[in-house]
């Protein structure tokens, strides 16, 4: 086992920024409204679950459809690219399908709001560059924050505000945008290496 402080804190910050539970919050409070109550603990669980399984489980995924893990993790370069965009611009590229309120502790708050495409991406390209177990570290640090921000959602959005939490997403969305272009470039070259 090798853990290292700075491999869990930059995969730590990656999942943070992907997730963007903070960002989420406004989602989050509109769910509540909704159905009245949320099961933080159920959802957080269920998050942290999906994405540690996807952890083990992707790359066998991905050798079944014959894909390597370098050219994924090019791919998720991009999805964070487009995640940091809409970010920083505050434009929306893809467009959320509605929801129905009954599950709404699953879906959508633990897939696809937290464990989501970008973040299963996300997850896969980490695991090219750092040791599991400092990314396993960093997953369940990420699930105790989210299930703080979910418990104390309404409190947040009261403390920070509306420009509190914009400001918030825009740094952490320069912050992908750096991490993006550093996960691309590595890959790349170790694409081209292979060939």
């Amino acid at each position: 086992m090798q853990f290292s402080f700075k491999e869990i804190f930059t995969a730590f910050m990656v999942l943070f920024a992907v997730i963007d539970i903070i960002g989420n919050i406004p989602i989050i409070i509109d769910l509540r409204k909704k159905i009245g109550h949320i099961q933080s603990g159920k959802a957080s669980i269920i998050a942290g679950v999906i994405l540690i399984l996807f952890l083990f489980l992707g790359k066998s995924i991905l050798n079944l459809v014959g894909i390597d893990v370098n050219s994924f993790a090019v791919a998720g370069a991009f999805i964070l690219f487009f995640i940091a965009l809409e970010m920083i611009l505050g434009i929306t590229l893809y467009k959320e399908e509605e929801h129905n309120a009954m599950s709404a502790t699953v879906f959508p708050l633990a897939f696809p709001l937290i464990a989501g495409p970008g973040s299963l991406t996300t997850l896969l390209s980490l695991r090219a560059e750092f040791s599991i177990e400092n990314i396993i570290v960093a997953v369940l640090l990420n699930v105790i924050i989210i299930f703080v921000v979910l418990k104390t959602s309404t409190k947040i959005e009261r403390i920070i505000g509306q420009n509190g939490i914009n400001i918030i997403r825009k740094v952490f969305g320069v912050i992908l945008l750096a991490i993006a272009v550093k996960l691309f470039a590595h890959n790349i070259k170790a694409l081209f290496a292979l060939n």
